[in-house]
């Protein structure tokens, strides 16, 4: 039997931000300021070092999102510089932005608002 080779790591880690967001349909909520409980998932693939038996060591990967976490925990994410409309999509795409330097191997990331069942990932494509 032959054992594959890539493997997929997760390092999960939580901010409480709020928002609004000009929208079509449910427009009058969206608009005033609230907040949600965002859950994000870090993945880096690839296959292990023989050495150090890892993708990646995920203390590096810790410390970068402790980094990232600040610029986005307990703040209004219309004003954080460089995410534009605060969108999951937009969310996803500010996160791999800010870890995609100091992540190696990053392969996925997911942000969901558990609290309302929703989500968005956004993967490394055939470049």
């Amino acid at each position: 039997m032959t054992i594959p080779q890539r493997y997929e790591l997760r390092q999960s880690f939580f901010f409480d931000a709020a928002h609004t967001l000009k929208r079509q349909i449910e427009a009058d909520a969206s608009r005033r300021i609230h907040g949600h409980t965002y859950h994000v998932d870090v993945y880096v693939s690839g296959p292990k070092d023989p050495a150090t038996g890892m993708v990646v060591d995920l203390g590096f990967v810790r410390a970068a999102i402790a980094r990232l976490r600040d610029r986005l925990d307990h703040r209004l994410l219309d004003e954080v510089e460089g995410l534009g409309p605060p969108t999951l999509e937009n969310l996803c795409a500010f996160i791999w932005a800010a870890l995609d330097g100091e992540v190696a191997s990053l392969s996925a990331i997911t942000v969901r608002r558990e609290g309302i069942a929703d989500g968005c990932t956004l993967r490394r494509g055939a470049d």
